[in-house]
């Protein structure tokens, strides 16, 4: 029994506690995921419909910049939730491959290797994401009772995120209660997103250790090459383990695609009030106070967007290596049938495996760079408007 697997610890356990993971209480922690997020986005729209105006630009900027991770991460449990039949096929089929290749040495090293990194990667990617809310709300609170000494007054109180609500929230104590309340939900929602993403990279990791073992296979018919020509059971291997692949990555892109539209989408918006907010702070009284607190957040936002572009590439990549790998195997000393085989899994293998944004344009990270030229536009409209 292989106890290793290729999601890690914390990353199933966040699955669990978002209502994703197949268990027996997953549709009460939906009902509170839903309760909780839905609750929050009242009150953040109803603050940028209040502040939709120019006459305070940072304010505006600064309450969609917070609202549209909140909205992203709604969508994408929204879209887990509706597809738990593909995701639970997708767990499946992790695994079935971890059930068969424990019948080899070198499969299960490989394995084993791709479930560390995906590990590690996990650990840090959520942790990148709790390290930016503890430093965004350490940084507030400090600046916070400045302003509050300053002034002398408890309506200039302002909250962690930007909120409007239908009572006085700034007096004590349920400004502190709300205060604590946003810290709380700001930390779920960074662990979910962290989670989340972890998820999509410990997903292609996964298929880059099928695919690498199947480099190993490839390898490996050099070696059994006799006069008899390769054995069934190897071909057959070699087609199925192929296949498998394919219908893998097309389950993660059914699962993945719609979200990463609105990843794109989002992120490239919450870049730019991220990175305008910046600008804007470097002039301002509190300028360093200012611009840390909001390069966390901008930093974890990028981080984001690059995760889900690194996924589309890498798979890209590791899809095509396997027609390389066909080709440095000793096929011509096969015998004509064999080779027509081998030939006929080197055409299949050029039509790379993707990971597209909505089935209109596949994930890169020559569509991060895009992004960022994008976000660096919207900056300077935002700065001349400003």
């Amino acid at each position: 029994m292989i106890s290793i697997n290729s999601v890690s610890r914390p990353v199933e356990i966040g699955l669990r506690l978002t209502g994703i993971w197949p268990s027996s209480y997953e549709n009460i922690f939906r009902f509170i995921w839903i309760i909780i997020m839905i609750s929050a986005q009242i009150f953040q729209y109803w603050y940028i419909k209040k502040h939709l105006n120019f006459d305070n630009l940072t304010n505006l900027v600064e309450g969609v910049s917070t609202t549209l991770p909140y909205s992203l991460l709604l969508f994408k449990l929204i879209t887990f939730w509706n597809k738990r039949g593909l995701f639970k096929n997708i767990l499946t089929a992790m695994a079935a491959d971890w059930t068969n290749s424990s019948t080899t040495k070198l499969n299960i090293n490989t394995m084993i290797s791709k479930a560390d990194l995906s590990n590690r990667c996990s650990q840090l990617i959520i942790g990148v994401y709790v390290l930016a809310v503890f430093a965004y709300s350490s940084v507030c609170i400090e600046t916070f009772r400045k302003v509050e000494a300053d002034n002398f007054s408890t309506k200039s109180r302002e909250l962690l995120m930007k909120m409007e609500f239908p009572f006085a929230s700034y007096k004590s104590p349920t400004y502190e209660c709300v205060l604590f309340a946003q810290f709380l939900q700001l930390m779920f929602t960074a662990s979910a997103i962290g989670m989340l993403d972890a998820l999509i990279i410990s997903l292609i990791l996964h298929v880059g250790g099928q695919i690498e073992m199947m480099h190993q296979a490839l390898a490996e018919i050099s070696t059994k090459i006799s006069k008899h020509g390769l054995p069934k059971s190897t071909i057959k291997q070699l087609f199925t383990r192929h296949h498998k692949i394919i219908i893998f990555t097309k389950n993660i892109e059914n699962l993945f695609s719609y979200i990463a539209l609105m990843q794109l989408l989002c992120n490239t918006f919450s870049i730019c009030c991220t990175g305008f907010l910046i600008i804007v702070s470097l002039n301002a009284d509190h300028g360093f106070t200012a611009v840390t607190k909001i390069l966390f957040f901008h930093v974890a936002i990028t981080l984001e967007a690059f995760i889900f572009c690194f996924a589309g590439e890498y798979v890209s990549n590791k899809s095509t290596s396997v027609n390389n790998a066909a080709y440095e195997t000793l096929w011509y000393f096969l015998k004509p049938s064999d080779t027509r085989i081998i030939l006929l899994l080197m055409i299949r293998s050029q039509k790379s495996l993707t990971i597209s944004a909505g089935k209109f344009a596949d994930l890169s990270l020559e569509g991060f760079a895009n992004i960022l030229k994008a976000s660096a536009s919207y900056i300077s409209v935002l700065y001349a408007m400003y």
